[in-house]
């Protein structure tokens, strides 16, 4: 049981320091702690800095179906910055995340939040680890969410790469969705997005700190991405919302949104030849 949420930059250096002594492995041990914070309000500052920056209605009174997971986004850098946690934090990237929302949230509510890792799988590029995220009001689960986390390492190439809902299977490739909006992207959105977030990780600040890490530029942040497409699409309260982040989108830049009548979203390059993001918004029955 946690008091506050901690501070994120904290975790992550202590993350990148503990990084270049972590041995990969999905059959490797982890964390088993739930870390929850048990009586949490959303600061209504921050909330607005996040909506005008993910294009979300201002000052709607509830709260974007993606903003609980950067409420939890703290918690799972505590857990995954911990000396045994078998995965480098420095290079770990985030693959999908899968969004269940019971109803609307108000933004002036008191809830509970819980984040576990639910475990570690093979991936066919090295191991990914799953993090659960749960939102509780009045004991209850409003809103959860499951991520992964893709550590990047030598294997024997045999392990299944995850197919996601969004994605359709190799004898059933789909002619792209329709093109709906394009967005100019600047070159400080990663900068506008951590300041509203928390998330700090130089491959989003500057083009020089992203070069570190192998980018050309700065590039945008995965849930950004998410976020940017949600607050575009028709999400209603009681939603499955599944996404995929399929390739960076490198700042300043250009992308174009897609959607189709049946609930499905992606952003790509303007040329059609990357895709950045796949997703699929679902109604759930109530």
């Amino acid at each position: 049981m946690l008091s506050r949420s901690p501070a994120l930059g904290p975790l992550l250096v202590r993350g990148a320091v503990r990084s270049p002594f972590k041995r990969p492995h999905p059959r490797a041990s982890y964390p088993r702690t739930r870390l929850t914070l048990p009586s949490l309000r959303v600061d209504s500052a921050r909330l607005a800095a996040y909506e005008r920056v993910c294009g979300f209605p201002a000052g709607a009174g509830v709260l974007p179906v993606t903003y609980p997971h950067l409420l939890g986004f703290p918690l799972a850098m505590r857990l995954m910055s911990r000396a045994d946690f078998p995965l480098p934090l420095l290079g770990l990237v985030h693959t999908s995340i899968d969004i269940t929302r019971h109803i609307a949230l108000p933004a002036t509510g008191t809830y509970e939040l819980t984040v576990y890792i639910a475990g570690l799988q093979p991936h066919r590029r090295g191991t990914e680890a799953v993090v659960v995220t749960e939102l509780r009001e009045g004991g209850a689960v409003v809103w959860a969410s499951t991520s992964t986390y893709l550590a990047r390492h030598r294997t024997d190439g045999t392990a299944p790469e995850p197919r996601e809902a969004s994605e359709p299977a190799a004898d059933e490739r789909r002619e792209p969705l329709p093109e709906v909006d394009r967005w100019r992207l600047a070159g400080d959105l990663g900068r506008r997005y951590g300041a509203a977030s928390g998330d700090r990780n130089p491959i989003h600040l500057h083009p020089l700190s992203a070069r570190l890490f192998g980018f050309p530029r700065a590039i945008a942040h995965g849930m950004w991405t998410v976020a940017r497409c949600l607050a575009a699409h028709d999400t209603p309260d009681a939603a499955l919302v599944r996404a995929a982040f399929r390739a960076p989108v490198l700042l300043p830049g250009e992308v174009v949104y897609a959607a189709d009548a049946i609930g499905r979203f992606e952003l790509r390059a303007p040329d059609g030849h990357r895709t950045h993001l796949t997703g699929e918004v679902l109604p759930l029955l109530t």
